[in-house]
């Protein structure tokens, strides 16, 4: 059998307000409950369980690669909550996207400060960016 991801731990401070953000922002089946978990599948059949945890979270990066139609809802979705986004993981280039290798890709804050990415077209399938 081949290396495949099967699932992810995200810890946070509150797993079903983290948990269903991802879902909403992404148009995502709402979260489920397994275990001390809120599971949110994503279309690989990987899935994004969210672990609450008292104290400080240790923010992380975590990048989802959509379809066009997907990035236009999730920009849509950011527009409708008024939620800050970037271009860029160093967050220099605010109310911007990216158009790295062809695609169209963007940053976003979840509720404990993971970063959040989107992008249309896998890293590195261009010669440039």
């Amino acid at each position: 059998m081949a290396v495949e991801l099967n699932h992810t731990i995200i810890w946070c401070r509150d797993k079903r307000a983290s948990s269903a953000f991802l879902a909403d922002m992404f148009a995502l089946d709402p979260p489920e409950p397994f275990l001390h978990f809120m599971v949110v599948r994503l279309a690989n059949h990987v899935s994004v369980d969210f672990m609450q945890k008292d104290g400080p979270v240790a923010p992380q990066h975590y990048a989802f690669l959509v379809g066009e139609a997907e990035f236009d809802g999730v920009m849509d979705r950011l527009a409708a909550r008024g939620l800050d986004y970037w271009a860029d993981p160093a967050r220099t280039r605010p109310g911007e996207i990216n158009r790295h290798f062809g695609g169209r890709g963007v940053y976003f804050a979840d509720p404990d400060g993971h970063l959040l990415e989107a992008i249309t077209t896998p890293y590195g399938t261009e010669s440039e960016l």
